[in-house]
């Protein structure tokens, strides 16, 4: 085992003295009539940025898909499709709302969600779709958008991991009816926890409003409460937060593509190694840099993250298909179109996310891919 300070951490912020000092501020100013300037900065900078009407700051990104689904009506007795690989994040409000998540299989290449899969899943129950962009890639949203507006659906985008991508020159984010995202602190921006909701339908918009203040209409000031909803706010100092890092979203993007670049160049010579997509006329902004292997290396995820464990090297694995994890070992509606061998569990298998925070170097990417090929080549 290396020494502690050669330690490499899977994930990373890059917080400067501009957050520091919006954070300062907000501790210091942001009360009474003041209370909601810097979330109302950092929503307006983000829904120009990623090119919609409204956003709306909440304290994590589970939060907006459990108001999007409530606030559609979305409840007992309804499906909603969503992939079988994805973080669980994605499909618990699924069963917030009551109503039952369908995993189906995902793409070979972008790892997100299979149109095909989508549309055989399809029956008289279903409301909404729930498409992630995955690791950063982006869904097929031409397909999506056509099955959707065909049979009267819900089209939800999660873009939790893909901020700053693009898909044919659209921020994710833009694609669905309403799209969420995620600022935990291994996200392209960060405001330790937090996240946001975004649409551009009015009436969506104003639903949420409501549901994110326990049954509170904006602009009530006498307590009386419309109907039980959810309590789910940002703080001022995470929004301050925020701002500071929308404030430097191309900085941001542009490094991240960078270190995935020193990621390619470094593993281009591991033969049988796929990493993050970047489809025609797609931008990926490469949140974590992710590899799966061939199966024919004889080594899953877990054996090689043990194997950067003992280099000193952190990694997580490739989200487990939800359909095996103990959470829905008693679900099999859930999974009832699912292929006999779902192209994802192996991708799911084999996949592990490299560290790929703002942390990472040219010299911390030389020692992952070395330690990846010796690692693979059983060196």
């Amino acid at each position: 085992m290396s020494d502690v300070d050669d330690f490499i951490p899977v994930a990373g912020p890059s917080i400067t003295d501009r957050e520091v000092g919006y954070a300062a501020e907000a501790a210091r100013t942001a009360w009474y009539q003041n209370h909601n300037v810097f979330n109302a900065r950092f929503e307006a900078l983000f829904a120009e940025t990623v090119g919609v009407k409204h956003a709306v700051s909440l304290p994590h990104c589970t939060a907006g898909i459990h108001l999007a689904l409530a606030a559609r009506g979305i409840g007992a007795g309804d499906e909603v499709i969503v992939p079988d690989v994805t973080w669980i994040a994605s499909v618990a409000p699924v069963d917030y709302v009551g109503a039952t998540p369908v995993f189906v299989d995902s793409l070979a290449d972008t790892w997100c969600i299979d149109p095909d899969a989508v549309e055989a899943a399809i029956t008289e129950r279903t409301r909404a779709i729930i498409a992630v962009d995955l690791y950063g890639s982006m869904a097929d949203w031409a397909r999506l958008r056509a099955l959707a507006e065909k049979h009267g659906l819900f089209l939800l985008e999660d873009s939790a991991e893909a901020l700053g991508s693009t898909w044919h020159g659209r921020q994710a984010g833009s694609l669905g009816d309403a799209w969420v995202f995620s600022f935990h602190g291994s996200k392209t921006v960060a405001t330790g926890e937090g996240g946001m909701f975004v649409t551009s339908d009015d009436a969506l918009h104003a639903r949420v409003m409501t549901l994110r203040d326990h049954g509170r209409p904006p602009g009530d000031r006498l307590f009386l409460n419309t109907e039980v909803a959810f309590k789910y706010k940002m703080s001022a100092v995470q929004a301050a937060l925020g701002l500071g890092q929308m404030e430097r979203f191309d900085e941001l993007i542009e490094h991240k593509r960078r270190i995935f670049a020193w990621y390619r160049d470094r593993l281009s010579g591991l033969q049988g190694v796929s990493l993050n997509a970047e489809p025609k006329d797609t931008t990926n902004s490469y949140w974590m840099v992710t590899i799966v292997p061939d199966a024919d290396y004889g080594l899953d995820k877990f054996a090689i993250m043990d194997g950067l464990k003992e280099r000193n090297i952190d990694s997580r694995p490739f989200f487990s298909p939800l359909s095996t994890l103990p959470a829905y070992a008693d679900r099999p509606e859930s999974a009832r179109f699912l292929p006999a061998a779902p192209r994802a569990h192996e991708i799911a298998r084999l996949g592990v996310n490299l560290p790929s925070g703002y942390h990472m170097d040219e010299a911390k990417v030389d020692r992952v891919g070395a330690a990846l090929e010796a690692i693979l080549r059983r060196s």
